[in-house]
Protein backbone atom coordinates (compact mmCIF):
# COMPACT_ATOMS: atom_id res chain seq x y z
CA UNK A 1 0.00 0.00 0.00
CA UNK A 2 1.32 3.26 -0.98
CA UNK A 3 2.22 5.13 2.67
CA UNK A 4 2.75 8.77 3.59
CA UNK A 5 6.06 8.39 4.24
CA UNK A 6 6.37 7.65 0.18
CA UNK A 7 4.03 10.33 -0.74
CA UNK A 8 6.18 12.71 1.65
CA UNK A 9 9.46 11.58 -0.24
CA UNK A 10 8.14 12.06 -3.41
CA UNK A 11 6.77 15.44 -2.86
CA UNK A 12 10.01 16.75 -1.42
CA UNK A 13 12.13 15.32 -4.28
CA UNK A 14 10.07 16.79 -6.58
CA UNK A 15 10.08 20.77 -4.42
CA UNK A 16 14.26 20.16 -4.61
CA UNK A 17 14.33 19.38 -8.36
CA UNK A 18 11.85 22.43 -8.86
CA UNK A 19 14.10 24.36 -6.40
CA UNK A 20 17.25 23.13 -8.24
CA UNK A 21 15.41 24.34 -11.87
CA UNK A 22 14.76 27.40 -10.49
CA UNK A 23 18.34 28.38 -9.01
CA UNK A 24 19.66 27.22 -12.51
CA UNK A 25 17.41 29.41 -14.47
CA UNK A 26 18.29 32.51 -12.21
CA UNK A 27 22.29 31.45 -12.59
CA UNK A 28 21.68 31.87 -16.21
CA UNK A 29 20.09 34.62 -16.11
CA UNK A 30 22.41 36.41 -14.63
CA UNK A 31 25.08 35.44 -16.09
CA UNK A 32 23.85 36.46 -19.11
CA UNK A 33 23.43 40.40 -17.58
CA UNK A 34 19.78 39.89 -17.26
CA UNK A 35 19.45 41.81 -13.83
CA UNK A 36 22.73 43.89 -13.38
CA UNK A 37 22.91 46.22 -10.44
CA UNK A 38 19.77 47.62 -8.54
CA UNK A 39 20.04 50.88 -10.59
CA UNK A 40 20.78 50.21 -14.08
CA UNK A 41 18.81 46.30 -14.62
CA UNK A 42 16.70 47.37 -17.33
CA UNK A 43 13.14 48.72 -16.64
CA UNK A 44 12.66 49.73 -20.45
CA UNK A 45 9.26 48.14 -22.33
CA UNK A 46 9.50 44.60 -23.22
CA UNK A 47 7.41 44.95 -26.60
CA UNK A 48 4.51 42.91 -25.28
CA UNK A 49 1.85 45.75 -24.62
CA UNK A 50 -0.06 46.27 -28.17
CA UNK A 51 0.65 49.59 -29.48
CA UNK A 52 -2.10 52.06 -27.28
CA UNK A 53 -1.95 54.56 -30.19
CA UNK A 54 -2.52 51.81 -33.02
CA UNK A 55 -5.15 50.43 -30.63
CA UNK A 56 -6.84 53.44 -29.71
CA UNK A 57 -10.19 52.51 -30.46
CA UNK A 58 -10.31 48.98 -28.51
CA UNK A 59 -9.93 48.57 -24.50
CA UNK A 60 -7.68 46.01 -23.55
CA UNK A 61 -6.48 44.61 -20.14
CA UNK A 62 -3.22 42.16 -19.41
CA UNK A 63 -1.86 40.95 -16.09
CA UNK A 64 2.05 40.32 -16.45
CA UNK A 65 4.41 38.71 -13.71
CA UNK A 66 8.57 38.53 -13.71
CA UNK A 67 10.96 37.13 -11.24
CA UNK A 68 11.39 39.32 -8.41
CA UNK A 69 14.90 41.56 -8.20
CA UNK A 70 17.95 39.58 -6.86
CA UNK A 71 17.82 36.03 -5.41
CA UNK A 72 14.21 36.00 -4.66
CA UNK A 73 13.56 36.00 -8.57
CA UNK A 74 14.61 32.15 -8.29
CA UNK A 75 11.89 31.60 -5.77
CA UNK A 76 8.65 33.86 -6.34
CA UNK A 77 7.24 36.45 -8.61
CA UNK A 78 5.73 40.06 -9.04
CA UNK A 79 2.68 40.45 -10.98
CA UNK A 80 0.88 43.54 -12.39
CA UNK A 81 -2.52 44.44 -14.31
CA UNK A 82 -2.38 47.38 -17.18
CA UNK A 83 -5.34 48.31 -18.93
CA UNK A 84 -6.88 50.97 -21.58
CA UNK A 85 -10.38 52.06 -22.53
CA UNK A 86 -11.14 52.38 -25.60
CA UNK A 87 -10.37 56.06 -26.72
CA UNK A 88 -7.14 56.06 -24.46
CA UNK A 89 -3.70 56.29 -25.98
CA UNK A 90 -1.49 55.32 -22.94
CA UNK A 91 -1.98 52.50 -20.52
CA UNK A 92 -2.60 52.28 -16.83
CA UNK A 93 -1.02 50.49 -14.18
CA UNK A 94 -1.77 49.25 -11.12
CA UNK A 95 0.59 46.93 -8.75
CA UNK A 96 1.68 46.89 -5.34
CA UNK A 97 5.04 48.05 -4.30
CA UNK A 98 7.11 47.64 -1.12
CA UNK A 99 9.53 50.57 -0.82
CA UNK A 100 9.01 54.30 -0.87
CA UNK A 101 5.72 55.05 0.62
CA UNK A 102 3.58 53.89 3.41
CA UNK A 103 0.97 53.71 0.18
CA UNK A 104 1.62 50.25 -1.34
CA UNK A 105 -0.78 49.90 -4.16
CA UNK A 106 1.07 52.20 -6.92
CA UNK A 107 -0.47 53.75 -9.77
CA UNK A 108 1.80 54.09 -12.97
CA UNK A 109 5.05 53.85 -11.42
CA UNK A 110 6.59 52.12 -14.33
CA UNK A 111 6.29 51.33 -18.09
CA UNK A 112 3.20 49.10 -18.64
CA UNK A 113 5.12 46.10 -20.06
CA UNK A 114 8.66 47.13 -18.68
CA UNK A 115 11.16 44.53 -18.19
CA UNK A 116 11.04 44.10 -13.98
CA UNK A 117 14.78 45.16 -12.42
CA UNK A 118 16.31 43.40 -15.60
CA UNK A 119 14.17 40.24 -15.64
CA UNK A 120 11.64 40.09 -19.11
CA UNK A 121 7.95 39.77 -17.73
CA UNK A 122 5.53 36.77 -18.87
CA UNK A 123 1.95 37.28 -20.02
CA UNK A 124 -0.29 35.88 -18.11
CA UNK A 125 -3.85 37.33 -19.41
CA UNK A 126 -5.13 39.49 -22.52
CA UNK A 127 -8.55 40.60 -22.74
CA UNK A 128 -9.46 42.85 -25.61
CA UNK A 129 -12.61 44.23 -27.18
CA UNK A 130 -16.37 44.58 -25.73
CA UNK A 131 -15.08 42.30 -23.06
CA UNK A 132 -12.05 43.82 -21.84
CA UNK A 133 -14.35 47.37 -21.51
CA UNK A 134 -17.10 45.52 -19.63
CA UNK A 135 -14.49 44.35 -16.78
CA UNK A 136 -12.84 47.57 -16.72
CA UNK A 137 -14.80 49.09 -14.15
CA UNK A 138 -14.82 46.22 -12.03
CA UNK A 139 -11.01 46.22 -11.80
CA UNK A 140 -11.22 50.13 -10.90
CA UNK A 141 -13.41 48.57 -8.27
CA UNK A 142 -11.76 45.89 -6.95
CA UNK A 143 -8.31 48.43 -6.81
CA UNK A 144 -9.88 50.36 -4.74
CA UNK A 145 -11.54 47.65 -2.49
CA UNK A 146 -8.53 45.86 -1.87
CA UNK A 147 -7.83 45.71 2.02
CA UNK A 148 -4.50 46.03 2.81
CA UNK A 149 -3.07 48.81 0.55
CA UNK A 150 -0.55 50.40 3.91
CA UNK A 151 0.40 46.40 4.45
CA UNK A 152 3.37 44.66 2.98
CA UNK A 153 4.63 41.77 4.03
CA UNK A 154 6.83 39.38 1.90
CA UNK A 155 5.96 36.23 3.48
CA UNK A 156 3.35 34.92 3.89
CA UNK A 157 1.56 38.27 2.73
CA UNK A 158 -0.19 40.33 2.07
CA UNK A 159 2.35 41.24 -0.88
CA UNK A 160 1.86 41.89 -4.56
CA UNK A 161 0.38 38.82 -5.40
CA UNK A 162 -1.88 38.99 -2.97
CA UNK A 163 -3.40 42.41 -4.04
CA UNK A 164 -3.54 40.72 -8.01
CA UNK A 165 -5.71 37.89 -6.09
CA UNK A 166 -7.58 40.14 -4.68
CA UNK A 167 -8.29 41.26 -8.34
CA UNK A 168 -8.79 38.02 -10.07
CA UNK A 169 -11.79 36.97 -7.20
CA UNK A 170 -13.66 40.04 -7.49
CA UNK A 171 -13.18 39.89 -11.39
CA UNK A 172 -13.57 36.52 -12.23
CA UNK A 173 -14.15 36.80 -16.09
CA UNK A 174 -10.08 38.07 -15.82
CA UNK A 175 -9.78 34.17 -15.79
CA UNK A 176 -6.26 34.77 -13.66
CA UNK A 177 -4.15 31.88 -13.37
CA UNK A 178 -1.37 32.85 -10.98
CA UNK A 179 1.79 30.79 -10.84
CA UNK A 180 2.17 28.69 -8.47
CA UNK A 181 5.23 30.91 -7.43
CA UNK A 182 3.18 33.78 -6.92
CA UNK A 183 3.79 34.10 -2.67
CA UNK A 184 1.10 35.40 -1.51
CA UNK A 185 -1.48 34.77 -3.61
CA UNK A 186 -3.10 32.19 -0.78
CA UNK A 187 -3.04 35.00 2.08
CA UNK A 188 -6.47 35.12 3.95
CA UNK A 189 -7.26 36.92 6.48
CA UNK A 190 -7.89 34.99 9.18
CA UNK A 191 -11.23 35.98 10.01
CA UNK A 192 -12.20 35.10 6.17
CA UNK A 193 -10.49 31.63 5.78
CA UNK A 194 -12.59 30.11 3.16
CA UNK A 195 -14.02 31.70 0.04
CA UNK A 196 -12.90 31.76 -3.31
CA UNK A 197 -9.30 31.28 -5.31
CA UNK A 198 -7.62 33.85 -7.39
CA UNK A 199 -9.52 32.69 -10.45
CA UNK A 200 -12.42 33.57 -8.72
CA UNK A 201 -14.29 30.46 -9.34
CA UNK A 202 -13.75 27.55 -7.29
CA UNK A 203 -13.09 27.17 -3.57
CA UNK A 204 -10.23 27.93 -1.67
CA UNK A 205 -9.34 27.28 2.41
CA UNK A 206 -6.40 28.98 3.75
CA UNK A 207 -4.98 29.98 6.79
CA UNK A 208 -2.80 33.11 6.18
CA UNK A 209 -1.24 31.88 3.43
CA UNK A 210 0.88 29.79 4.99
CA UNK A 211 -1.38 26.48 4.57
CA UNK A 212 -3.78 26.17 2.13
CA UNK A 213 -5.94 23.88 -0.32
CA UNK A 214 -7.71 25.30 -3.69
CA UNK A 215 -9.47 23.98 -6.06
CA UNK A 216 -10.06 26.04 -8.91
CA UNK A 217 -11.06 26.86 -12.98
CA UNK A 218 -7.94 28.01 -13.43
CA UNK A 219 -5.54 26.72 -10.75
CA UNK A 220 -6.84 22.91 -10.93
CA UNK A 221 -5.81 21.22 -7.34
CA UNK A 222 -3.52 22.99 -5.68
CA UNK A 223 -1.44 22.61 -1.77
CA UNK A 224 -0.28 25.34 0.12
CA UNK A 225 2.20 24.11 2.62
CA UNK A 226 4.10 27.03 4.35
CA UNK A 227 4.06 29.29 0.90
CA UNK A 228 5.45 26.27 -1.44
CA UNK A 229 2.67 25.10 -3.81
CA UNK A 230 2.37 21.92 -5.42
CA UNK A 231 -0.69 20.86 -7.62
CA UNK A 232 -2.18 19.74 -11.22
CA UNK A 233 -3.30 22.44 -13.33
CA UNK A 234 -6.33 21.40 -16.08
CA UNK A 235 -7.16 24.21 -17.82
CA UNK A 236 -4.37 23.44 -19.40
CA UNK A 237 -2.69 21.16 -18.30
CA UNK A 238 0.32 21.86 -16.35
CA UNK A 239 2.36 20.61 -12.95
CA UNK A 240 2.03 23.51 -10.49
CA UNK A 241 5.36 23.76 -8.52
CA UNK A 242 6.80 25.67 -6.08
CA UNK A 243 10.06 28.13 -7.28
CA UNK A 244 9.83 27.43 -10.88
CA UNK A 245 6.05 28.03 -11.09
CA UNK A 246 4.89 25.31 -13.20
CA UNK A 247 5.81 22.88 -16.00
CA UNK A 248 3.34 22.73 -19.09
CA UNK A 249 0.72 24.54 -20.92
CA UNK A 250 0.67 28.34 -21.39
CA UNK A 251 -2.59 29.40 -19.25
CA UNK A 252 -2.48 32.55 -21.81
CA UNK A 253 -5.77 33.27 -23.37
CA UNK A 254 -5.10 35.44 -25.87
CA UNK A 255 -8.49 36.41 -28.31
CA UNK A 256 -6.62 39.00 -30.77
CA UNK A 257 -3.68 37.53 -31.91
CA UNK A 258 -0.87 40.09 -33.17
CA UNK A 259 -0.15 43.66 -31.61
Amino acid sequence: MFSLKALSLIMLCITLLSLGASLAQATRHNESGGQGGWATARRDSSGQAPDPHRFAKMAIVQIYAAPTYGWKGAVAVHPWIIYKRAGETRYTRYEVISWGSDDKVRRNSNVADAYWYGARPRLLVEHRGAEAAAMIPQIVAAIASYPWPQTYHAWPGPNSNTFLAHIGREVPTLKLNLPANAIGKDYRSLLNPVGLPPSGRGLQVSVLGVAAVTLGAEEGVEINVLGLNLGLGFSPLQLRLPFIGGLGGDNLQKENPGL
